[in-house]
């Protein structure tokens, strides 16, 4: 075990108990925590604080001399992607920052850095830790679909006990594509084969996954996407993935079809959606993401009968928090070791 020790500085809030659960965990990590220069959070999961948290300006400078001072930052200032690239260039020193986000790569793009600065300074994401609740919440809106739940809700609002009774899909032996197999992708592929869904997933390189039957190229899915009665997307927003469910791939889906998207809204081509899903060839969306968000208040979507929104708030759970802490302790103890880290941002597509 090497005996080298890193300096690491909280950017963001971080309660003293997950500290030191990670001081526990790897004690060469020297983990600075100022609680008086953080922001309160306002729920589990709110890595920038509350926004009307302001420091006083000696307490600024003190702040600014801290993150300056780290070789590893956990999280980043105010979570803004401005003040990564302003700490990132004030602090020479700086080896690794661990992103609270998920998608963290996005950030890494907004701050505009430069190659040498990208070079430099090694990235990690929180990739994982939201698999579970949004595999969850995935599972969810293909069953609101399925179970015709705008039809219920319109019946219950309009106390209106339904004279006739109508078909309901069954998710078992059903057909879904997964349009993105990465952690969140593979957790719902097995959790839909457990209960009889066949599943197919998308990627550009050949791989297998537990629970996928077949995996397609993204490059087909206009010629295969007809094939499923559920469609998920869990892919992350880069220059890549920019409308690759495209106006062409949302006219060619089954009649009917159930829609659920946890990657980004950009993944989809949102006016194609929001004709389809007037048309009622896109029987039900349940999107947790939206292009932009905020989904501004005149956006069709808001009041299509056939559509579900959350706020991008679908990966929240009461565990975030000590699930990110307990993966950054375990990165940490990777790079003391010299071994690959977990979850990396790919500079150049920034996913």
């Amino acid at each position: 075990m090497s005996e080298r020790r890193l300096r690491a500085v909280a950017a963001g809030p971080l309660s003293d108990e997950l500290a030191q659960r990670i001081r526990d965990a790897e004690p060469r990590l020297d983990l600075i925590v100022e609680q008086d220069l953080l922001p309160p959070q306002q729920h589990p999961g709110d890595h920038a604080g509350d926004p009307g948290f302001r420091r006083s300006e000696a307490d600024e400078h003190r702040y600014r001399e801290l993150v300056d001072s780290a070789q590893v930052l956990y999280g980043i200032p105010g979570e803004r992607p401005s003040q990564l690239a302003r700490t990132l260039r004030a602090n020479p020193a700086l080896e690794w920052v661990q992103l609270m986000p998920a998608g963290g790569g996005g950030q890494v793009k907004a701050a505009r850095l430069e190659q040498d600065e990208l070079d430099r300074v090694r990235f990690t994401t929180t990739a994982g830790v939201h698999a579970v609740p949004l595999a969850e919440w995935c599972e969810f809106g293909l069953l609101a679909g399925f179970k015709t739940l705008p039809r219920l809700q319109e019946h219950q609002r309009a106390h209106d006990w339904a004279e006739s009774r109508w078909m309901m899909r069954r998710l078992e032996d059903s057909r879904v594509l997964i349009v993105g197999l990465g952690s969140i992708g593979r957790e719902l592929a097995q959790r839909l084969a457990r209960q009889g869904v066949h599943v197919a997933g998308t990627s550009r390189r050949d791989v297998q996954v537990e629970g996928v039957e077949e995996v397609i190229r993204p490059a087909d899915l206009v010629s295969r996407i007809g094939d499923f009665d559920g469609v998920v997307v869990t892919l992350p927003g880069t220059d890549e993935t920019q409308h690759l469910v495209s106006a062409e791939v949302l006219a060619a889906v089954k009649p009917g079809v159930s829609v659920a998207n946890v990657g980004r809204g950009t993944v989809i081509d949102q006016d194609a959606l929001i004709e389809q899903l007037r048309s009622g060839r896109i029987g039900f969306a349940a999107l947790d993401v939206a292009d932009p968000e905020p989904l501004p208040a005149d956006s069709p979507l808001w009041d299509l009968p056939n559509v579900l929104i959350s706020p991008h708030t679908a990966a929240l759970s009461d565990k975030e928090d000590a699930l990110i802490a307990d993966l950054f302790a375990r990165n940490a103890t990777r790079y003391l070791d010299g071994d690959d880290l977990i979850n990396p941002v790919n500079t150049r597509e920034f996913y």
